[in-house]
């Protein structure tokens, strides 16, 4: 089936049922990680929205559940930034099999100053990347016990731009935020990537997919309160935004088909239809930077030694 004719067939309004699987949502409780799960939950799927404050997890809960009636989600305590804590989270989700994590949280910083997580970690690199990478360690027994499982890694556009510098990954001799940000996002992607091409090697079921939102502003998402409101006037200002841009609800269009598409399939990129910014989702070519096999394996086995996983090399 071509790109074109999968972007006609599928319906981002009339998702097929997933009644019966199992979604974590990292980060479910705001922004493009609650209007994913919004959309999941509507499938008839438990949907499990992975965030540190119960507080903020129980609001996103309840506006979910009064806008798709008989939602079945559940909140499960998830610290990306304490890499000692990952393990037992994975054991509380008390679960028999995992169909999908949609891997979503993450930090982003406009202040100047570096700042760290409480293992020593930068904290854009060690909550993004490195929090991810070992939470998928820990929950890949679950991933193997399901059918067809899949890891959605939810990239960023400000990826494009940027390359990894191997010899300082955590940003330590030139910390710039916007740029130490994309290339969290960029190590995110390249270990989406690579993360497939060690389950097809294995001849593992689990599939790893790679989306991003395209551009996403909060002034173009409808108001879900109290877990977002977007005023009418700012609405009206973003307007124009609208031609290039879309809201986080759409935004996060690309990650739900990533998850529930029986036709997308493992090591793809998928984001917004219009040069990558809005619009209904479809597979995208992946960058030659995102997709260097090189690159990868020594991404890998420096975030392996950083999170203390060096004996995983891959799922199960």
């Amino acid at each position: 089936m071509s790109s074109a004719t999968q972007s006609q067939s599928w319906d981002v309004h009339r998702l097929p049922s997933a009644e019966g699987r199992n979604f974590l949502v990292t980060g479910g409780n705001a922004g493009i990680g609650y209007f994913t799960a919004e959309q999941l939950a509507a499938t008839g799927a438990v949907v499990v929205l992975g965030c540190r404050d119960r507080a903020k997890a129980e609001t996103a809960m309840a506006s979910i559940r009064s806008r798709v009636p008989g939602a079945r989600v559940r909140h499960l305590r998830l610290d990306l930034a304490d890499l000692s804590s990952l393990n037992s989270a994975a054991d509380r989700l008390d679960l028999g099999q995992l169909d999908a994590v949609v891997h979503n949280a993450g930090v982003a910083l406009d202040d100047p100053p570096r700042r760290e997580t409480a293992g020593g970690h930068e904290l854009m690199f060690g909550t993004n990347h490195l929090g991810h990478f070992a939470l998928t360690r820990w929950l890949a027994p679950l991933l193997s016990a399901a059918r067809a499982a899949r890891v959605v890694t939810v990239g960023s556009f400000a990826a494009r731009s940027e390359r990894l510098d191997l010899g300082d990954l955590q940003s330590t001799r030139d910390y710039r935020p916007k740029r130490t940000y994309g290339r969290s996002k960029l190590a995110q992607m390249c270990f989406g990537f690579e993360l497939d091409r060690r389950l097809r090697a294995a001849g593992s079921t689990v599939l790893s997919v790679v989306a991003h939102p395209g551009g996403a502003l909060d002034s173009l998402t409808p108001s879900r309160p109290p877990v977002h409101r977007t005023t009418p006037g700012a609405r009206l200002c973003a307007l124009p935004s609208a031609l290039l841009v879309q809201g986080k609800d759409a935004g996060a269009w690309p990650v739900v088909r990533a998850v529930l598409d029986p036709e997308v399939a493992g090591g793809e990129l998928w984001g917004p239809r219009v040069f990558g910014l809005r619009g209904t989702p479809r597979r995208e070519p992946v960058p030659s930077h995102m997709a260097d096999p090189a690159v990868a394996a020594q991404l890998w086995a420096a975030s392996a030694e950083l999170t203390g996983t060096a004996r995983w090399s891959g799922p199960a």
